[in-house]
């Protein structure tokens, strides 16, 4: 299961500085303007070789008539209520604040952890007047500047201990029966591509109760085929019906993800891919799953000759650089090809789970190699002697070599371009390892 941190805290106190030290890169936009998040972050970040989902959250502003603070508001709770771990953001600068009296009041309620987080510390005299956030009452709390990145080892540390240790990220142990999610945006037609596949045939097994309570499993057992099926669609609780339907189906693709073995990305095709279903395949690709992309609703596309052709040319430029995805026009109501997007779901689980031999490997991959050398670097020819995969659960190879840090990416791109044409990996994520022989 993921694990999610969400980082919290009235406007201005830094979260987005925080959040983009964790992704090491500048995603949220970072201005000292009272309210610059609108655009909520999510991103997943590695520490101690365990990895989290990370969530930052709008300045949290109660009792305001600010349309936008009233959303952000909302999404703060939802952020609480959905993460297993909570960092309370306040500054050293400014000193405690009515604000942050109103956001602890919230925190206290909640019985998740709480890591409260004084930023801006970065002298002496700051760190003496910071011990007045001791009062707020919270037993768990860092002195940090996140412009520096000082004390952020120490709070990621805090955060990574309670992160239970995953066996499976390593070894592939339970060989159980593929997972499915259906991720996309809302009214994208989830629901009606589940009840499309569970509506003809009354020969489901069980209905197994999902682990997160957004999440139904339900067991296929149908022509032959086997696997399960994670509806993130599944149950809404009536009172989050007005809330921030995007955000919380972003929350919950991103659970599900967590939960799949292949992700199968719903597209509207009379609306297009857009930036956030974009953002969603590159999640599920850092995540290392499988993916497969339907574009539903086809059936209310305007067409023309080669409109699947031209779209699919035109997707595959917005999902770079993997491209090598399976694209299916499908549509769900019509249930028009649902039963081959399961088809190819199970190939690409099947893919993503095959060992392929290393005498296989080596003599396709040494070929590829020698037809095509890598450059020389500073007057060093690089050569790769041997190629071998590891026993991860994203495929993954390492090439050993004489210089590993100067295979360029332009190359890298050719050896996996190699490996999918040979292998056969359409729709899986694979990564690659460059290390001294």
């Amino acid at each position: 299961m993921g694990f999610t941190l969400a980082i919290t805290g009235r406007p201005n106190v830094g979260k987005s500085t925080l959040f983009n030290r964790l992704l090491e890169q500048r995603k949220a936009i970072v201005d000292d303007i009272s309210g610059v998040t609108r655009d909520r972050q999510y991103g997943v970040t590695d520490w101690n070789g365990k990895s989290f989902n990370v969530i930052d959250t709008g300045g949290f502003v109660p009792n305001s008539d600010d349309v936008f603070e009233i959303e952000i508001r909302k999404q703060v709770t939802i952020a609480i209520e959905e993460a297993n771990a909570i960092i309370f953001m306040t500054d050293a600068a400014t000193g405690i604040t009515h604000l942050d009296d109103a956001m602890a009041q919230l925190l206290r309620r909640s019985s998740k952890p709480v890591f409260l987080v004084v930023n801006k510390v970065d002298n002496n005299e700051r760190m003496l007047a910071a011990s007045e956030f001791y009062s707020l009452g919270f037993d768990k709390i860092f002195f940090i500047s996140s412009v520096s990145g000082s004390g952020t080892g120490e709070l990621l540390d805090a955060v990574a201990e309670l992160i239970p240790v995953a066996d499976d990220d390593l070894f592939d142990v339970a060989e159980s029966l593929p997972k499915f999610a259906i991720i996309g945006q809302p009214n994208v037609g989830k629901s009606s591509l589940l009840n499309s596949l569970i509506g003809q045939e009354r020969t489901i097994v069980s209905e197994i109760a999902g682990t997160t309570r957004d999440s139904i499993h339900t067991h296929y057992k149908l022509f032959q085929k086997e696997f399960v099926l994670i509806d993130t669609a599944g149950i809404r609780k009536k009172t989050k019906v007005h809330e921030d339907l995007e955000f919380y189906s972003v929350i919950r693709a991103i659970k599900a993800m967590d939960e799949a073995d292949v992700c199968l990305l719903l597209i509207d095709a009379t609306k297009g891919i857009s930036a956030q279903d974009v953002s969603i395949f590159s999640l599920a690709t850092r995540k290392g799953k499988g993916i497969v992309v339907l574009v539903n609703k086809w059936d209310l596309a305007e067409k023309e000759t080669n409109t699947a052709r031209d779209y699919e040319i035109k997707l595959k430029q917005k999902l770079a650089p993997f491209t090598d995805v399976p694209i299916l026009f499908i549509s769900a109501k019509e249930k028009t090809r649902i039963f081959k997007a399961i088809e190819i779901a199970l190939e690409v689980a099947e893919s993503k789970k095959r060992k392929i031999p290393t005498s296989e490997l080596n003599e396709t991959i040494l070929k590829a190699i020698e037809s095509y050398h890598p450059p020389v670097v500073r007057g060093n020819p690089v050569k790769i002697k041997y190629v071998t995969q590891l026993p991860t659960a994203v495929p993954s190879f390492a090439f050993f070599c004489n210089f590993p840090d100067d295979v360029k990416q332009p190359y890298k791109n050719y050896l996996e371009n190699q490996l999918r044409e040979n292998f056969n990996l359409k729709g899986v994520p694979i990564r690659l390892f460059f290390r001294k022989k």
